[in-house]
């Protein structure tokens, strides 16, 4: 990972400046701030209704702020539709798997090359040898994003065949295929067996350390956040409520008031 030269603090690649989100007069997000470093893991924590799907609506642009900015290397992403954002390096995994059924994981994975792809409908029903040329380097890509997620062997089965584990490997493949810069990751641990979220930890600290991906995780399994991540945010009736190390986070007295009720309530 890039130092900072002495002095000067390198400026964070994911910036939440003053993020509210009011729906219909209920106030989700209040006044939220915090950076993302390149390379870090960064865990958003919170009890239910803390506000984190809400913020991770937002940065995936499924919502659009009340008030504030998120900024992306300096550039706001506000401006661009839900369907644009894959385009300057944001991918996302979904709580509730979003895969197509009854596609391959082949096929499933391919989709996200397709915010990287340049082709048009004339060029594609022409085969242009362009056309030819990408297909080919991204064909190489996909299959070499199903090795290295183990699931060469499964790459021509039906995606709902599959135990739910693997369609959430399916799903990581998918927003790996995109080449995002942050990978934003929706509860990943959820419905996983114990060893399965140990094995998903490792797998997350590879994907950052392998590939150079900075990683944004909304997760209710305490033991994997506080296990892989770098710097916590902890919300809770959506402001922020505590912000640092998972061991800062873990000690902090409003974060255990908030998740365990305080002895004089």
């Amino acid at each position: 990972m890039m130092q900072a030269h002495s002095g000067q603090t390198a400026s964070p690649l994911l910036a939440v400046r003053d993020v509210s989100v009011v729906f219909g007069g209920i106030v989700a997000l209040n006044g939220i701030s915090f950076d993302m470093k390149k390379g870090q893991i960064l865990g958003l924590i919170g009890p239910n209704g803390a506000g984190k799907t809400t913020l991770f609506n937002c940065l995936s642009r499924l919502y659009q702020p009340s008030k504030g900015d998120i900024l992306l290397e300096g550039d706001s992403i506000l401006t661009r539709p839900p369907h644009r954002i894959a385009e300057v390096g944001i991918g996302r995994t979904f709580q509730n798997v979003a895969l197509f059924p009854n596609l391959t994981v082949l096929d499933n994975v391919r989709v996200g090359t397709h915010s990287r792809t340049n082709s048009d409908i004339v060029s594609d029903s022409l085969r242009l040898p362009w056309i030819r040329n990408g297909e080919k380097a991204m064909n190489k890509r996909v299959h070499a994003i199903l090795d290295y997620l183990e699931l060469g062997s499964v790459a021509h089965t039906v995606v709902s065949g599959l135990p739910f584990g693997t369609q959430k490997r399916v799903e990581l493949a998918r927003a790996l295929a995109a080449e995002p810069k942050i990978l934003l990751l929706d509860e990943p641990a959820g419905g996983l067996n114990h060893e399965e979220v140990y094995i998903l930890g490792d797998l997350i600290r590879k994907i950052r350390d392998d590939r150079g991906i900075t990683v944004l995780l909304v997760e209710h399994h305490m033991g994997l956040v506080m296990s892989i991540a770098d710097h916590v945010v902890a919300l809770n009736f959506g402001r922020k409520l505590a912000e640092g190390t998972p061991t800062q986070v873990q000690n902090d007295p409003d974060v255990i008031k908030a998740y365990l009720g305080s002895k004089d309530q």
